[in-house]
């Protein structure tokens, strides 16, 4: 399959990274990432040479979250064209959530919403020190839902409950003793801890790894297709309150929302 937003590489050794390739536009989620890399996760998923997967952001940031067109056309759509595009967001992190493989984070610069979504669903996340981490939804009258489950699972409720409302920006250090964040280390020491993350798996038998991985999903939170539809439709809910459309209207705008004082 060929890919637009999205790069696959695969070593010899089968250590495959998969990179979002917009760069430009600091990897923000639209329809077509979202949708290609569903795609390359399904892809990675049934190829018996792949041992462990690293996800990747091309540019300065790992993911800034939602693309802003993509968010504008949110903000004129129907009730049932935000449900299914918020689906896709859904399906696209439970089949990360769910691949038979190690996965493994590389964060640098931004990572917001979306992209603590992709965090969440990871098997051990590494980011450099000056990485930037929030869950913003509130800011705009939103709400994380499709990821929340995939967050709070990370977190715990207790921590989850720190970040999950405030919308605030926060380090990695913090990311690290939220739960989010498995090792923080410089820029220069990134692709070095990524290497060191990524070399016991490939001593271990791959079908006891992915039967593994199976075990600890069913022993703890169950993220099925009706805590996803459930998602789905809070998300729904809220977009329909004045909140989301002063949010939203104000950010593009570039004015402050109402409830700001």
């Amino acid at each position: 399959m060929n890919f637009e937003t999205v790069q696959i590489e695969i070593s010899r050794n089968g250590v495959a990274t998969l990179t979002m390739m917009r760069g430009d536009k600091h990897n923000a989620l639209n329809a077509e990432l979202i949708t290609e890399l569903a795609g390359a996760t399904t892809e990675l998923a049934e190829n018996s040479d792949v041992r462990v997967v690293v996800l990747a952001g091309d540019g300065k940031s790992f993911c800034a979250g939602g693309d802003l067109g993509w968010m504008q056309e949110q903000f004129h759509s129907s009730r049932e064209q935000r449900m299914r595009e918020a689906r896709k967001i859904a399906y696209m992190l439970r089949g990360l959530n769910i691949l038979p493989k190690p996965l493994i984070a590389r964060i640098h610069g931004n990572s917001f919403g979306g992209g603590l979504g992709m965090m969440s669903v990871c098997d051990y996340v590494i980011a450099v020190e000056d990485a930037k981490f929030g869950l913003t939804e509130t800011k705009l009258g939103l709400i994380p839902a499709t990821i929340g489950p995939y967050v709070v699972a990370r977190m715990g409720e207790g921590r989850a409950r720190q970040v999950f409302m405030s919308g605030e920006l926060f380090g990695a250090e913090r990311a690290k003793d939220l739960g989010l964040v498995s090792e923080v280390v410089s820029a220069e020491d990134l692709d070095d801890a990524v290497e060191r993350a990524v070399e016991p798996y490939l001593a271990t038998a791959p079908r006891a790894v992915a039967a593994a991985k199976e075990l600890v999903r069913s022993l703890s939170t169950v993220i099925d297709e009706q805590v996803i539809e459930d998602t789905v439709r809070r998300l729904a809910d809220i977009w329909e309150g004045g909140e989301a459309h002063e949010g939203v209207g104000a950010f593009f705008e570039k004015r402050k929302p109402g409830w700001v004082s």
